[in-house]
């Protein structure tokens, strides 16, 4: 019987000049997101993956941390020029931009993708 040799999968070497880093915050969490132009996610972090729980989770200081875990991979990659888009309304949101910038990367452009109802629901029907 012929031996069976174990072949591992070698990782493909990701070359990006330009990223974006989305962060997405709410009231209980933040969640920072590196993907390539195309939006391919390339590496992401949270208040929960850099080991907080419960509250402590939304608070700017959590979502500093989880930021810093991001650019520290996307300086690893080489990537120096990013956009950076800012959805919700957390409390994360400016301390997490102030990470990126800190950790060596240039910021492009910040837009503010907070999605903005402009009608709302339609009415209840009037009662009689």
């Amino acid at each position: 019987m012929a031996k069976r040799t174990a072949t591992k999968n070698k990782k493909k070497k990701i070359s990006i000049d330009k990223g974006v880093i989305r962060i997405h915050s709410n009231f209980n969490n933040t969640i920072v997101t590196l993907t390539d132009v195309r939006g391919n996610v390339v590496t992401w972090s949270s208040g929960g993956n850099v080991g907080y729980k419960g509250t402590k989770k939304g608070t700017p200081y959590a979502s500093q941390l989880a930021a810093d875990k991001v650019a520290k991979e996307a300086v690893k990659l080489g990537i120096n020029k990013v956009d950076v888009t800012v959805k919700g309304p957390g409390s994360g949101r400016e301390s997490a931009i102030r990470t990126i910038q800190a950790a060596g990367l240039t910021i492009d452009q910040i837009k503010d993708v907070t999605p903005i109802p402009h009608n709302g629901c339609r009415p209840k029907k009037k009662r009689f």
